[in-house]
């Protein structure tokens, strides 16, 4: 996303320009693991265990160091493909935050002119390459503003379900999602009434005159990764 006219990249491997401070830290560190894996996050390995050991609540160091095992134990090329099977051929898995409450119904067009509002109102423009709900740009938007991290409370019941169908997929990209949400609040009566409810009935379907739930671009990453 971009403010004043310049582009904000996602975190790099390095570990980004953001301080120790707990969900700063951890937000962004989240928004590149959950992007589609590069060489470059392979290659900045050390420098993501070393992000991972500043962030806190101990919840989400430790969910951090599993998922971070697992990446450093596992060939570049199979995480990858994993990465592929996880969000892209599993329709409970996508990384789009209204898709689970709303799925490919107009009422999520609505929402979206939420998302939009909100990145405007800190004075972004978010990228035209992804939809606005697009969790790793809403992470790196909590990174920026209190406004990102309102949109991640907001949203908290739909982080929750992402979680479930990530376990429930036996993925290690799950321990990632845990790791955000141990930084937002528990989940109350009403969240967690709609979680049941969408996890029983699964996301709904409208499917005329709409666009399909992951643009053209999401096999290529969010941002300017290379």
């Amino acid at each position: 996303m971009r403010k004043d006219g310049q582009r904000m990249p996602a975190m790099n491997a390095g570990g980004g320009t953001g301080g120790p401070e707990t969900a700063i830290s951890a937000y962004k560190l989240a928004s590149l693991l959950l992007q589609y894996p590069t060489m470059a996050l392979v290659d900045g390995i050390a420098e993501l265990d070393a992000a991972a050991a500043q962030t806190s609540p101990k919840a989400s160091r430790e969910a951090f160091a599993r998922f971070l095992g697992w990446l450093r134990a596992t060939p570049p090329t199979e995480v990858a493909q994993h990465y592929v099977e996880t969000f892209d051929l599993r329709r409970r898995c996508a990384l789009y935050l209204t898709y689970y409450r709303y799925g490919d119904t107009r009422n999520r067009g609505m929402s979206m002119i939420l998302f939009k509002s909100a990145y405007r109102a800190a004075g972004l423009d978010p990228s035209e390459d992804e939809l606005p709900d697009y969790l790793p740009m809403v992470l790196d938007f909590a990174a920026l503003s209190p406004r990102g991290e309102a949109l991640l409370r907001r949203h908290r019941a739909d982080l929750e379900l992402l979680r479930r169908a990530l376990e429930q997929a036996g993925t290690p990209y799950a321990d990632v999602v845990v790791a955000v949400a141990a930084q937002l609040p528990k989940l109350g009566r009403r969240e967690l009434g709609l979680v049941r409810n969408a996890w029983d009935s699964g996301p709904p379907r409208e499917d005329v005159g709409l666009e399909p739930f992951a643009p053209p671009e999401y096999l290529t990453g969010y941002g300017t990764q290379t």
